[in-house]
């Protein structure tokens, strides 16, 4: 699913428009029936609503939400907030009609201070602004704003909470904007969505198709998208009668250190459950014991000093991963080195090599196009020097760095980032907060260190890797809580996520 700038959506409305031989008024009643049918399945007859409408479209979108819900017996306030503002022309149409709706209360208060006087509603509908804003809100219209978030109801947001930019939200003051419970986005999910600074004001957000023309949506360019399971699926090889081990590539794990063996092990369930031919672990020699007990899937080898040396041809791997638990020795950061001007074969860097680079920016001179890096917030912006000041710039900043360097950067967290060298970014869909726990990235690792064995690219090993990763984590809550989950329990639901998406392929 795209992802659209609020520039971009008010273009795509003007194109449906044009190319459907409508009004712009019809798209208003258009968006708002769809509204109002989402909205309806989640009031209940008892229930007191409360719209709240702005001059603008965004108002205009909220009055036709309002008699709809009239007429369909819904007790309903309609409150106009203009503070002597000109109604867009759409809004002042719809204002016009809904006067003739019989018995619906409208009222139109001079300042907010009026507000204090209405009777309370235990659902109150934001459609103050949506995403129209470009500037932080002021003056009568902030202090509305704080007047609905100090109300004990129910906030549900049309578009965007009003005062809430699309994408860029830097230089917008946490208040005022309005803090949903609920936000329902206007045919596609807005990138405010998918950072967590917007977390307090999105609340839970759905997608409300409004029928923008489909060949405007599939025409139209952005850097952005939202990836689903039936996206990924779509990726999915299927694995010949025939097939043996030698098919699915031989993986390499250079991971662990005394008293880290647990990523390593972690690392390398996620890959073999995730269906390399062939594992192996490079290790310490002093913690060979750990590897051959816990894992015996696993093929061994140790070293002693450097993590990496060209005793063995690079080109006997089919995929190398390097970092989780490997320790920040100058033997690791000499092996590291080594490594990644060997430049054979696709290469994933975590965890602690991603600290190494941090901490020796130098080594990125060596870092071999197309690599993939896995950081969490914070290990990239130890990557980047400086911690970024919230989600979007730490995204506009990996992009950069992506775009700059020819890598793969897969930016962790509640919707993981893949960006690609094109600078475009797929946004994962899968997944909770139970994935919040040690290990969780080191089973990541495997899994996208698998694919590529198996002869996946980046890209694809990017986008399916991060998908199966979540979706396992979401199948494990069948027998765990987002509280108890650990690292393990992603790992193995790897087989069920899966066969999941394989029942998708064939739907």
């Amino acid at each position: 699913m795209k992802v659209f700038t609020t520039e971009a959506i008010r273009h795509l409305d003007k194109l449906t428009i044009k190319r459907e031989g409508i009004t712009s008024t019809d798209l208003m009643d258009r968006a708002a029936m769809a509204l109002f049918h989402r909205l309806r399945t989640m009031i209940s007859p008892t229930d007191k609503v409360m719209v709240m409408a702005g001059p603008g479209n965004n108002g205009g979108d909220g009055l036709v939400v309002g008699k709809w819900l009239y007429r369909d017996g819904f007790r309903v306030t309609v409150v106009m907030c203009r503070y002597g503002k000109s109604l867009s022309p759409d809004a002042a149409l719809q204002l016009e009609r809904l006067k003739q709706e019989k018995g619906l209360t409208l009222l139109e208060p001079a300042d907010p201070q009026a507000l204090n006087d209405l009777e309370p509603a235990n659902i109150v509908l934001d459609a103050l602004f949506g995403s129209g804003l470009n500037r932080p809100l002021e003056g009568p219209f902030a202090d509305t704003v704080n007047w609905m978030n100090s109300l004990p109801a129910k906030r549900i947001a049309i578009d965007l909470p009003s005062g809430l930019f699309g994408e860029d939200n830097g230089t917008n003051p946490e208040k005022p904007v309005i803090k949903a419970d609920v936000t329902y986005c206007l045919q596609q999910p807005r990138l405010a969505c998918l950072l967590p600074e917007n977390e307090p004001f999105i609340g839970q957000w759905q997608v409300v198709d409004i029928g923008l023309n489909n060949e405007a949506l599939a025409e139209t360019d952005t850097p952005w998208s939202l990836t689903s399971t039936d996206d990924a699926a779509l990726l999915l090889k299927p694995r010949p009668p025939f097939a043996h081990k030698g098919h699915f590539g031989h993986s390499l794990l250079i991971a662990g250190s005394p008293g880290m063996m647990g990523a390593a092990l972690l690392a390398g369930r996620g890959a073999l459950r995730t269906g390399t031919g062939l594992l192996t672990l490079r290790v310490p020699a002093s913690c060979l014991p750990i590897v051959q007990t816990a894992l015996p899937e696993a093929l061994c080898t140790t070293y002693e000093g450097p993590c990496w040396s060209n005793e063995q041809p690079i080109e006997a791997w089919s995929a190398i991963g390097v970092g989780p638990g490997l320790g920040q020795s100058n033997e690791a950061a000499e092996g590291l080195k080594a490594l990644i001007q060997s430049d054979k074969v696709p290469l994933v860097l975590d965890a602690d090599a991603l600290n190494i680079l941090a901490r020796d920016p130098d080594l990125f001179e060596y870092l071999p196009p197309k690599s993939i890096l896995t950081p969490h917030p914070g290990e990239f912006d130890r990557l980047w020097g400086r911690k970024a000041a919230n989600g979007y710039e730490r995204l506009q900043a990996a992009t950069e760095m992506a775009v700059k360097a020819g890598i793969y950067i897969v930016l962790k967290g509640a919707y993981t980032a893949c960006i690609s060298p094109d600078g475009r970014c797929h946004f994962n869909s899968t997944g909770h907060p139970g994935m919040a726990t040690g290990g969780s990235g080191d089973v990541l690792t495997g899994i996208i260190v698998s694919l590529l064995a198996q002869g996946y690219g980046r890209e694809e090993a990017c986008i399916l890797g991060t998908c199966l990763h979540g979706l396992s984590a979401e199948l494990a809550l069948d027998t765990e809580s987002v509280e108890s989950l650990i690292a393990s329990d992603i790992a193995n639901h790897l087989g069920k996520a899966f066969k999941q998406l394989t029942l998708l392929t064939h739907s």
